[in-house]
């Protein structure tokens, strides 16, 4: 019996982001873009990531992918305090997500993880 890995990996994207990438059917941010590759989080990483750039955004949308199933290839490499990222070098299509979600945010303004998305 083969065993196939699913990688879940996150792109977090904020509201204008999210309206830029409906209409073009993927995501085009400017860090993105800036440093020639799609960044994604692991779910051990998303909610870090979320406190540390989204304070104060509302209507951030979190789209769940699996990693080995993305169009493109997907490098782990380092960066924040040294832990290895998820990095897309290809478009990231938003009709590929396997769920998403339009995040709460706490009472300090920060967005929320889902309830279920560890289902």
């Amino acid at each position: 019996m083969v065993m196939l890995q699913r990688t879940r990996v996150y792109k977090i994207l904020s509201e204008p982001d999210w309206e830029v990438a409906e209409r073009l059917g993927f995501t085009q941010t400017a860090l993105d873009e800036g440093d020639g590759y799609v960044h994604l989080s692991t779910r051990q990483q998303v909610a870090e990531t979320l406190s540390l750039h989204y304070p104060g955004y509302t209507n951030v949308r979190l789209l769940e992918y699996i990693a080995e199933e993305m169009a493109g290839p997907v490098r782990w490499e380092e960066s924040r305090g040294g832990q290895l990222f998820p990095h897309l070098y290809a478009a990231l299509r938003i009709d590929a997500a396997k769920r998403s979600w339009i995040l709460e945010s706490d009472a300090d303004g920060v967005p929320k993880l889902p309830q279920d998305i560890d289902k």
